[in-house]
């Protein structure tokens, strides 16, 4: 991989400052672009653009001649308090939706032949993820397409975006449907933060006996994938033959109140649950990972414990470093 070159749309974010370092790692030169640095760790890539791609020159700066690699995960995006409320659906849609026009336009006329798009499991049609024990999330289910949120169906148009560039403009864009990822280095806590960060936090916070709140009954199911694994799955995915979509997400389903008893177990704590109402987004959703299993030969391996146990010591210890 020595003298390859990489862009990371969104390189301060959670998925994006992972995956830098990840492509330094590989022997990549990196140039990263965002609206803002990484929060909790310094970026490792070799050039760092702190800007704004909804804007056409800040694009022109950072698409400025070809790249092996273009990752296109820049987005205005949270877990459920941000994107299933309602209140931040124009900005969801017109920012992102920005940001894909420009990095899919400036790629074309750079001759820019690979970009990836991190699209979501937020595509699905809302009323095949009612059975929360049964939820249908195969690639194939996604039309007629009736997501549960406008931000499922901004992220459903861009995947019709990058595809039709490839149609059109003979590209070899990759589209990847990310379910729930998590790790160390994620968004914990202001509002924007995913259930796994959520509840580590609530957690970590509570003491033996307390008693935490949860959004909704806590029997509503999720899977969970690890970031290392999310890296794994998408690097592989954008080297492929294979254009996708394609989930990437773990198939290890949990419900919600499983999921803040394993947290409990990790911390050492006995905790009660008070069920409050909040926005929840679907009743069930898991990843299928048939189709990228046939397609690339893998299926993330990582069971949910081991990323929990990681994700919680960094929570904690963010915790005792801001009481210090």
């Amino acid at each position: 991989m020595l003298g390859k070159t990489a862009l990371v749309c969104g390189a301060g974010g959670f998925i994006g400052s992972h995956l830098v370092r990840r492509l330094k790692q590989e022997g990549f030169w990196v140039r990263g672009v965002d609206l803002k640095f990484p929060e909790y760790q310094a970026t490792v890539a070799d050039e760092f653009i702190a800007g704004d791609l909804r804007r056409q020159d800040v694009c022109d700066d950072a698409i400025d001649g070809r790249f092996d690699e273009v990752y296109q995960l820049a987005a205005d995006m949270g877990g459920a308090g941000y994107i299933f409320t309602g209140e931040h659906d124009a900005d969801i849609i017109h920012n992102s939706s920005i940001i894909n026009l420009n990095v899919a336009e400036l790629c074309r006329r750079r001759r820019v032949e690979r970009v990836f798009y991190s699209s979501s499991a937020c595509i699905y049609p809302a009323h095949n993820q009612d059975d929360p024990d049964n939820p249908n999330c195969a690639e194939s289910s996604a039309y007629p397409a009736a997501p549960d949120s406008d931000y499922g169906w901004e992220k459903l148009i861009s995947e019709r975006l990058f595809l039709a560039y490839n149609r059109n403009h003979g590209m070899k864009n990759r589209i990847a449907r990310y379910h729930n990822i998590f790790g160390p280095s994620g968004t914990w806590q202001g509002g924007r933060e995913k259930a796994p960060a959520a509840i580590c936090r609530k957690v970590a916070l509570a003491s033996n006996g307390d008693e935490i709140e949860i959004w909704g009954d806590g029997r509503q199911t999720r899977s969970f994938l690890y970031i290392d694994e999310c890296l794994e799955g998408t690097t592989r995915l954008m080297r492929s033959d294979f254009e996708g979509p394609v989930n990437i997400g773990s198939d290890e389903m949990v419900t919600i109140n499983q999921m803040v008893d394993m947290v409990c177990a990790i911390a050492g704590k006995r905790l009660h649950k008070r069920h409050i109402a909040g926005p929840l987004g679907v009743r069930g959703r898991n990843s299928d990972n048939r189709l990228i299993a046939q397609k690339l030969g893998w299926r993330p391996a990582q069971s949910l414990i081991v990323g929990l146990e990681r994700t919680y010591a960094w929570i904690e210890s963010q915790l005792i470093r801001a009481a210090a």
